[in-house]
C-alpha cells in the first residue's frame, strides 16, 4: 500500500485559485504558504525579465555598454567597477546589468525548483516550460559575454535583446497557467480566433526584430567611441519598421473583431484591448522620438513599451485557451474540441 506522502498519491490543494501539491519535506507548509511563495516566485521571475530589458536599454542609451572591459569580471584583475573621473558612472551602470542577470537566475531556479515540487500535477508541458527561463538566462549570460568582447558587434547586441522579450513572453505563460486550472489545455474562444492570433504574434516578433535593427542604426549603439553599426540606411530601417507594426495592427483589429462578434470570454477580450493600448501608446512614442530626434529619454519609454509588447501578445494568446476543466454536461464553448496533441495533460 502506498504511502500518503508518496507522490503518486498527493492530491492538489487549492487557496485561491492557485494549487499546490503538499510537501512530503515541509509538511507544516499548508496550501495557503505554498501558494503565496509560487505566486512570489512567478511574478519576480516575470518582473525581473522585464526589467533586465530595462536595465540593458539603460546601459545602451547611457554608452555604457563598455563601461566595463571584460567579462566575468569588470576590468582585467577587478570583479567589481571602480568609480573614476575618466569612466564616470558608466561601469557601475553596466556592472548593475550584469548583477541583475543573478537576481533572474535566483528566481528562475526558484521557479523550477517550486514547479517540479509543487505544480507537477499541472503536466509534463508545463514542467518543461519551466526549464525555459533558467536555460534562456544561462544563454544571456554567455551572449552577454560575447558582445563585450567583441565591443559591441551590433551581429550580437540584436539578439541579445531578442532573448529577453521571448523569456519575457514564456514568463507571462507561465504566471497565467499559475492561476488557470489543471486539466488538459483546450481553445476558450472560437478556432478562428486563435487563426487570427498565430499570424499576429509572428509579426509581432517581426516588429521586434525591425525595431532592433532601426536601433542598431541609429545613435544609441551602447558607447560614444567607435563603434561598428548595422550598415542599413536608418530612414528604411524605421519605415520597414513601420509597415510592420500597421500589419500587426490590422491583424489586431482582425482579433478583436473575432473576440467581440463571438462574444468570447472576458478574459480574452481584456487582454487584447490592453494590447490595443500598449500599441498605441507605443506607435505615438515612437513617432515622437523619430521627429524630436531620438532623446534618450523617450527611447527608453519605447523600451518600455518593447519590454512589455511580447509578454503582452503571450498573455493575449494564454487567454485564448485555457486548463480548467470542462463543466460535467456543459457544452463546448463556440464548438471548439481539446486540441488533439496535448503535452500539458496533467494526469
Amino acid at each position: 500500500m502506498a504511502r500518503p506522502t508518496d507522490p503518486a498519491t498527493r492530491l492538489p490543494e487549492r487557496h485561491g485559485r492557485v494549487t499546490t501539491l503538499p510537501d512530503r519535506r515541509l509538511t507544516s507548509w499548508g496550501p495557503q504558504r505554498r501558494a503565496r511563495l509560487a505566486a512570489v516566485v512567478f511574478w519576480g521571475n516575470l518582473l525581473s525579465q522585464i526589467g533586465i530589458i530595462l536595465s540593458g536599454a539603460a546601459v545602451r542609451l547611457t554608452a555604457s555598454g563598455l563601461g566595463c572591459s571584460t567579462w566575468p569580471n569588470c576590468k582585467p584583475g577587478q570583479f567589481t567597477p571602480e568609480l573614476t573621473m575618466a569612466s564616470g558612472i558608466h561601469p557601475f551602470v553596466e556592472f548593475g546589468n550584469r548583477m541583475l542577470t543573478g537576481v533572474l537566475s535566483v528566481f528562475a531556479v526558484a521557479l523550477l525548483l517550486v514547479t517540479w515540487r509543487w505544480l507537477s500535477h499541472k503536466g509534463p508541458g508545463f514542467r518543461r516550460l519551466a526549464w525555459v527561463p533558467l536555460i534562456g538566462t544561462a544563454l544571456q549570460a554567455m551572449i552577454g559575454a560575447f558582445v563585450v568582447w567583441l565591443d559591441l558587434h551590433p551581429g550580437l547586441v540584436s539578439p541579445h535583446f531578442l532573448i529577453s522579450p521571448l523569456l519575457g513572453a514564456v514568463s507571462m505563460v507561465l504566471l497565467v497557467r499559475l492561476y488557470d486550472g489543471d486539466g488538459r489545455m483546450r481553445l476558450a474562444v472560437p478556432a478562428r480566433a486563435m487563426r487570427v492570433f498565430v499570424p499576429l504574434a509572428a509579426v509581432g516578433f517581426v516588429v521586434l526584430v525591425l525595431g532592433t535593427i532601426v536601433t542598431g542604426t541609429g545613435p544609441h549603439s551602447g558607447d560614444s567611441g567607435d563603434v561598428t553599426r548595422i550598415a542599413l540606411n536608418p530612414m528604411i530601417a524605421a519605415r520597414m519598421h513601420a509597415l510592420s507594426v500597421y500589419a500587426f495592427c490590422a491583424l489586431l483589429a482582425g482579433l478583436l473583431l473575432v473576440l467581440h462578434r463571438a462574444r468570447a470570454r472576458r478574459e480574452a477580450v481584456v487582454a487584447a484591448w490592453w494590447l490595443v493600448v500598449l500599441t498605441l501608446a507605443q506607435g505615438v512614442i515612437g513617432y515622437v522620438q523619430y521627429y524630436l530626434g531620438l532623446p534618450e529619454l523617450v527611447v527608453f519609454l519605447h523600451m518600455i513599451g518593447a519590454a512589455l509588447f511580447a509578454a503582452t501578445i503571450a498573455w493575449v494568446g494564454a487567454r485564448l485557451v485555457t486548463w480548467q476543466d470542462a463543466a460535467p454536461g456543459a457544452e463546448p464553448d463556440h464548438g471548439e474540441a481539446p486540441f488533439a496533441h496535448d503535452s500539458t495533460e496533467a494526469r
